[in-house]
C-alpha cells in the first residue's frame, strides 16, 4: 500500500465507489411486486403527460409546422440513446437509486451525490409544477371560479410567490403521497387506470384527426401565407411582404426549424428514468427494466407522432392555438363537444405525471440515506407497506409547500439540468464500465471446486494488476492504437482518460456552437478553425475508445453501437444543458451550494462505504465499486456465487 497524505486521502474519499458485489435480492426491504406491465404503465404515464395535449401545437406553430412529426422522431432517437444506457444499467445493477446508484458504482461518491441531489430537485419541482397545472386545468373546466375566489380573498402580492396559494394542488400532492405510502401495488393499479384512459383519449384524437384531416394542410403554398400575413397585419399592399409563418409546405421553417422543434420535443420524452428506481420492487428486474424503458419510449413516440400528425392535418399549422390546440382544432372541424373528452384525458395525463414524479423521488432519497449520504432516518421502511414511508411523506410535504406558495415558472428550467446531467452521467458510466477488465458483481455458474479455483486465480490476477499499475509509469502510443485483445487495468485507465477528454470536447463544442454561432455563420477564421479542431478531436477520441478491448461478460441487455451511441447521447445532453439561461444556472448554483453543505458536513463522514473500508489499511478505497470485495466476501465467494447467480438468472422475489 502506498502512503498518502491528508489531501490525497480526502480526494480518494470523494471518488470511492459503491460495492454491490455481495448484495442479493433478499437484502432489499422493499416490496418486490411490480410486473413488466406495471413498469411500462409507469414509464408511459410519467413521460406522456399533459405535454402531448399542448406541446404539439406550440412547436408546430412556431418552429416546425407539419414537420413536427420529424421533430418528434429526432427527439425520440436522442431519448432512446439515453434510454438504452439506463436499460443496460438496469440489467447490470438491479437496485434502487437510478442514475445516482449507477454513478456511485462507476464514477464515485461525489458525482453520485451531485446526481442524486439534482434528481431530487427535478422530482420536487416536477411534482409541484404539474400539480399546479392540474389545478389550473380543473379550474378552466369550472370557468376559473376557483382562481377568482382565491385571488379575491387570499391574494399574495410578493415577488417570487404565486398569485394566490394553491390549496387544490397541495391536497392533490398529499393525496397521491398518501397513496404511495399505502403501498406500491395499489399505486401501480391507479397509475394503470389513469394511463389507460389517457391512451384511449389519444387514440380518439388520432382517429378523429385522420378522419377529419385534410392532407392539403401539409401543402400550404408560400403565396397563400404571404396573403394571409398581409391580411392579419392589415397591409394595403402585399408587395415585398414576407410571411411570418415560413415558406409553406411540409417544412415551412426549413430543416433548422425542424431541429429547433426537436430540441423542444426532447423534453417531452423525459420521465422514463423513473422506471430505473424500481430495481428492488419489480419481479425479475434485469429483464423487466430494459423492456419497460424501451417499450414505454416506443409507445410515447407513437402517441406524440400520431397526435401531432392528426393535429396538423385537422387544422393549418399557422392557425393552431399554442395553449389549447386540441380543443380549438376540434372546434375548427365542427366537433366542439370533443373538447370535454380531451379535458378528461388531460387530467388523467397530469395525474400520471404527478405519480411519475412522486414515485421515484422518495426512492432516490431512500437510496442516498441508506448509503449514509443523507440523513439515515429517511431510509426507514414501513413494516406494513414495505415502502420508504418517511422519505415519501417528507418529500411530498416539501413538494406541497412549493406548490402552495411559489411561482414555479422560473424554476421549471432547473428540472432540465438535473435530468440532462443524469442522462449524461449514465451514458458516461456505460462507456467506462464496458471497458473494465472485470465486472465481478455478476458471477457465472461454477461448481464449488471451480469457484474456489477461479476465486484464487482472480485474487492473484487482481494482485498482479495492482502491481503493474504501480510499476508501469510509461505510456506508449502503440498501446493506445493497438491495445491488447483483452481489457486490462492499463486499457481501462486509457478509456477513463479518453472519456474525460470526450466530455471536455463536448463542452467546448456546445459552448462554441451556442455562443459563437454568429461568428461561425460569418465564417470567422478563428471560429471555423476551432470548430474543425473540436470536431476532429471528438471523432478521433471516439475512434480511440472504440479501439480498446471491451469486457466480454454478457447481461440481459447491452447498449449496441458502443462507443458511438453513448458518446452522441452525451453530446446531445450537454448541448441542451448549455442552451439553458444564465439565471437558471445561478439558481442551480444555490441549490448545489446547499447540497455540498450537507455532503461535506454530514454525508462524507457518515458514508456507508467509508465505514465499510475502515477495517482496511486504506480508509478510502479507490477500486471500482463493481470490483472491490472485502476479505470476508472473498473467502465466501464460492457460496455467494450460486446465490447471486440465481438472482441474476432466475426470478426470485420477496412478495408482500
Amino acid at each position: 500500500m502506498l502512503p498518502c497524505g491528508p489531501a490525497l486521502s480526502f480526494i480518494r474519499c470523494l471518488v470511492r465507489k459503491k460495492n454491490v458485489s455481495g448484495e442479493s435480492p433478499e437484502d432489499s426491504k422493499l416490496c418486490r411486486c411490480l410486473s413488466t406491465v406495471d413498469l411500462i404503465a409507469l414509464g408511459v404515464g410519467s413521460t406522456l403527460g399533459a405535454g402531448v395535449y399542448v406541446l404539439a401545437g406550440e412547436v408546430a406553430k412556431s418552429d416546425s409546422g407539419p414537420s413536427i412529426v420529424v421533430s418528434f422522431l429526432i427527439a425520440a432517437l436522442a431519448s432512446v440513446m439515453a434510454g438504452l444506457c439506463y436499460a443496460e444499467f438496469g440489467a447490470r445493477v438491479p437496485k434502487t437509486g437510478s442514475a445516482y446508484l449507477y454513478t456511485y458504482v462507476t464514477v464515485g461518491e461525489l458525482w453520485a451525490f451531485i446526481t442524486g441531489w439534482n434528481l431530487i430537485l427535478s422530482y420536487v419541482i416536477g411534482t409541484s409544477s404539474v400539480a399546479r397545472a392540474w389545478s389550473g386545468t380543473f379550474d378552466e373546466l369550472l370557468g376559473k371560479q376557483i382562481g377568482h375566489f382565491f385571488k379575491t380573498y387570499f391574494r399574495m402580492n410578493y415577488s417570487g410567490l404565486a398569485e394566490y396559494p394553491d390549496f387544490f394542488a397541495v391536497f392533490l400532492i398529499l393525496l397521491l403521497s398518501g397513496l404511495l405510502s399505502f403501498g406500491v401495488k395499489e399505486s401501480a393499479w391507479v397509475n394503470k387506470i389513469f394511463t389507460a384512459i389517457n391512451i384511449l383519449v389519444l387514440l380518439f384524437v388520432m382517429i378523429s384527426g385522420f378522419v377529419k384531416g385534410d392532407p392539403d394542410n401539409w401543402k400550404i403554398s408560400e403565396e397563400y401565407l404571404i396573403n394571409y400575413t398581409g391580411e392579419t397585419e392589415n397591409l394595403s399592399s402585399y408587395e415585398n411582404v414576407t410571411s411570418i409563418y415560413g415558406s409553406g409546405g411540409f417544412m415551412p421553417y426549413g430543416f433548422t426549424g425542424t431541429l429547433a422543434g426537436a430540441a423542444t420535443c426532447f423534453y417531452a420524452f423525459v420521465g422514463f428514468d423513473c422506471i430505473a428506481t424500481t430495481g428492488e420492487e419489480v419481479k425479475n428486474p434485469q429483464k423487466a427494466i430494459p423492456i419497460g424503458i424501451v417499450v414505454s419510449l416506443l409507445v410515447c413516440f407513437m402517441a406524440y407522432f400520431g397526435v401531432s400528425a392528426a393535429l396538423t392535418l385537422m387544422m393549418p399549422y399557422y392557425l393552431l392555438d399554442e395553449k389549447s390546440p386540441l380543443p380549438v382544432a376540434f372546434e375548427y372541424v365542427g366537433w366542439g363537444p370533443a373538447k370535454y373528452v380531451v379535458a378528461v384525458g388531460s387530467l388523467c395525463a397530469l395525474s400520471t405525471s404527478i405519480l411519475g414524479s412522486i414515485f421515484p423521488m422518495p426512492r432516490v432519497i431512500y437510496a442516498m440515506a441508506k448509503d449514509g449520504l443523507l440523513f439515515t432516518c429517511l431510509a426507514q421502511i414501513s413494516s406494513k407497506t414495505r415502502t420508504p414511508l418517511l422519505a415519501t411523506l417528507s418529500s411530498g410535504a416539501v413538494a406541497a409547500i412549493m406548490a402552495f406558495l411559489f411561482d414555479l415558472k422560473a424554476l421549471v428550467d432547473m428540472m432540465s439540468i438535473g435530468t440532462l446531467l443524469a442522462y449524461s452521467l449514465v451514458a458516461t458510466c456505460v462507456l467506462i464500465l464496458r471497458y473494465q477488465p472485470s465486472l465481478t458483481y455478476e458471477q457465472p455458474k461454477y461448481s464449488s471446486e471451480k469457484a474456489a479455483l477461479a476465486a484464487s486465480e482472480k485474487e492473484a490476477a487482481v494482485s498482479e494488476s495492482q502491481i503493474r499499475m504501480i510499476e508501469e509509469t510509461s505510456f506508449s502510443l502503440q498501446a493506445l492504437i493497438n491495445p491488447s485483445s483483452l481489457p486490462t487495468e492499463q486499457t481501462a485507465t486509457t478509456v477513463n482518460f479518453l472519456v474525460g477528454l470526450l466530455a471536455f470536447l463536448v463542452c467546448g463544442l456546445s459552448v462554441l456552437t451556442t455562443y459563437g454561432i454568429h461568428f461561425i455563420a460569418n465564417l470567422e477564421p478563428w471560429s471555423i478553425g476551432l470548430l474543425a479542431v473540436l470536431v476532429v478531436s471528438f471523432i478521433i477520441t471516439i475512434l480511440l475508445i472504440q479501439r480498446q478491448p471491451q469486457n466480454q461478460q454478457k447481461v440481459a441487455f447491452m447498449v449496441p453501437l458502443l462507443p458511438f451511441l453513448p458518446s452522441f447521447s452525451i453530446l446531445v445532453n450537454i448541448y441542451l444543458m448549455v442552451q439553458l439561461s444564465t439565471e437558471t444556472w445561478i439558481r442551480f448554483s444555490f441549490w448545489m451550494a446547499l447540497g455540498f453543505l450537507i455532503y461535506f458536513t454530514y454525508g462524507i463522514r457518515h458514508s456507508l462505504e467509508g465505514h465499510r473500508s475502515n477495517g482496511d489499511d486504506d480508509s478510502c478505497s479507490e477500486n471500482s465499486g463493481l470490483q472491490e470485495k472485502n476479505p470476508v466476501e472473498e473467502v465466501d465467494e464460492p457460496e455467494n456465487a450460486n446465490e447471486n447467480d440465481q438472482f441474476l438468472a432466475h426470478e426470485r422475489t420477496s412478495e408482500c
